[in-house]
C-alpha cells in the first residue's frame, strides 16, 4: 500500500470521527503498564488522534508523535491543547531522520502493518535509548484451527465492549464504510512470521497474542 493511500484513508476516517471506541482502546492500558515510569522523550509512531500519546506524556517529559494523516494529526493537537509537552507532526517514520539512541520509550499501535515491518523495527531499535522500551501492538493474520475459534469468540467481545463504551454495537454506517475500504488495502503478518523477525532483531522480547485480533510486542533494549 502507497503512502499517499494510506494517507487519503485516514484523513477520510478522521473527518468522520467522533471519538468512538475502537479495537485498540482496551489495550492502551497494557501497554501503558509495559512503559517506563519516568522518560525524557518518547515516540509514538501512528499517533492517530493521539489517545496514546496524551497517555505516555504523563511520564515524560517530552512526546515526539508522528502520523500520515494531517487530519488525524489536526485532531490529536486540538485535542491535545494542555499537553503542552507533545509535539504532533505529520510524518513518515520510513523517512524521518531519527535521532540514534534518542528515546526512552517508543510505541507503534495499528500502524506496522502498514510498513515493511523488519525495516521499521529496525529503525526503532536505533532510535531507541539503552534501556528504552519499546512497545507494539498490531494486527495479525489468523492461521489455523485455533486462530479461528479465537476469531469467533473476538467477535462478541468485541461487540460488548463497543456497546457498553459507545451505547451502540456498531460505529455510524459512514465510519463503518471507510474502515471497510481501508481494510481492502491492508495485510497482515501471521504470528509465526512476527515471532520469526523478533527473533531475529529483538531477542529476548515478549509477544502476547490478544483478543480482538491483535498482538503485543514488549521489549527492553539491553545496554550496548
Amino acid at each position: 500500500m502507497s503512502t499517499q493511500t494510506i494517507q487519503a484513508d485516514f484523513d477520510r476516517i478522521a473527518l468522520l470521527s467522533t471519538g468512538h471506541w475502537d479495537h485498540a482502546g482496551p489495550y492502551a492500558n497494557f501497554l501503558l503498564r509495559h512503559a517506563p515510569l519516568k522518560c525524557h522523550e518518547s515516540l509514538e509512531i501512528g499517533c492517530g488522534t493521539g489517545v496514546f500519546s496524551r497517555l505516555i506524556a504523563g511520564r515524560s517529559q517530552k512526546v515526539l508523535a508522528i502520523d500520515l494523516s494531517p487530519q488525524m494529526i489536526r485532531l490529536a493537537r486540538e485535542r491535545s491543547r494542555q499537553f503542552a509537552n507533545i509535539d504532533f507532526r505529520v510524518a513518515d517514520v520510513t523517512t524521518l531522520d531519527l535521532p540514534p539512541r534518542n528515546f526512552d520509550c517508543i510505541v507503534s499501535i495499528a500502524t506496522l502493518h502498514h510498513l515493511p515491518f523488519a525495516e521499521t523495527l529496525t529503525r526503532m531499535k536505533a532510535a531507541l535509548k539503552s534501556g528504552g522500551v519499546l512497545l507494539v501492538l498490531d494486527l495479525f493474520a489468523p492461521e489455523g484451527l485455533l486462530d479461528a475459534i479465537r476469531n469467533i469468540v473476538a467477535l462478541p467481545v468485541s461487540g460488548g465492549m463497543r456497546l457498553i463504551r459507545t451505547g451502540r454495537l456498531k460505529p455510524p454506517r459512514a465510519l463503518r464504510d471507510a474502515w471497510t475500504e481501508h481494510g481492502r488495502h491492508d495485510t497482515y503478518l501471521t504470528m509465526k512470521q512476527v515471532r520469526e523477525v523478533c527473533a531475529e532483531l529483538l531477542p529476548g522480547a515478549k509477544i502476547q497474542q490478544h483478543l480482538l485480533w491483535r498482538y503485543s510486542i514488549v521489549w527492553q533494549k539491553t545496554n550496548e
